[in-house]
């Protein structure tokens, strides 16, 4: 039996592996951190305040840049590039715990004026045309959920909904979103899974929701 015996050049070549090796590791760690703190996010839906847009056990991308490049944790714009538009679908922090985050579609925008009276919705005075409006409770309530305001939305913040309007804890009840709390703007879901169903390429019977991969959520 021959005994092996390591060279000096093995040794090298050895150590240029590893460091070859662990340089790349480090860098797409880099590179995935660098994406999620300012590119693209990924977060799942666990509620259903958003439906029918968005499902409970949807997966979507968020567009972290769309609104302006911010420093993470500070959250302070360094590069601004546009503001929110009405009907976009946002992530945002909530503004009464900021270690959350939440999803609503932008209804009202800076200055504008806005009222809820018998569940529908006014700006500035003029009824809003609301295609992703969802109601099915035909009961009116005297409270914030059906007739609101109005009031002027603040300067550099905006008044969110849930598409899912009898069912949505939103600006109805917590107040605007502040512009430095936006994180971005879902544009698709990749993924959608559901607590019932079974393994079958049926969307009707299937835990997964084939149909609804790669829906744009852009206007």
């Amino acid at each position: 039996m021959k005994n092996v015996v390591e060279t000096p050049g093995d040794r090298v070549r050895r150590k240029s592996l590893v460091r070859e090796y662990s340089e790349a590791i480090i860098i797409a760690v880099i590179l995935a951190l660098f994406i999620r703190a300012f590119v693209v996010q990924a977060f799942k839906i666990p509620s259903g305040s958003m439906e029918p847009t968005l499902l409970v056990g949807d997966h979507i991308l968020v567009n972290k840049f769309i609104y302006g490049i911010r420093l993470p944790i500070v959250n302070k714009e360094i590069i601004p590039i546009k503001s929110p538009k009405q009907f976009d679908v946002v992530v945002f922090r909530y503004p009464n715990d900021r270690s959350k985050d939440y999803i609503k579609r932008v209804i009202g925008l800076p200055l504008q004026k806005v009222q809820i009276i018998n569940k529908k919705i006014y700006i500035n005075d003029e009824p809003l045309n609301d295609p992703y409006g969802y109601y099915d409770d035909p009961h009116l309530m005297t409270g914030a959920r059906d007739n609101f305001g109005p009031v002027i939305v603040s300067p550099h913040s905006y008044f969110v909904m849930g598409d899912n309007r009898d069912h949505s804890h939103d600006s109805r009840f917590w107040g605007f979103v502040d512009d430095g709390d936006l994180v971005g703007e879902a544009f698709i879901i990749y993924w959608s899974w559901r607590q019932e169903g079974a393994f079958s390429i049926e969307p009707s019977e299937s835990y997964i929701r084939w149909n609804r991969f790669g829906k744009l959520l852009l206007q």
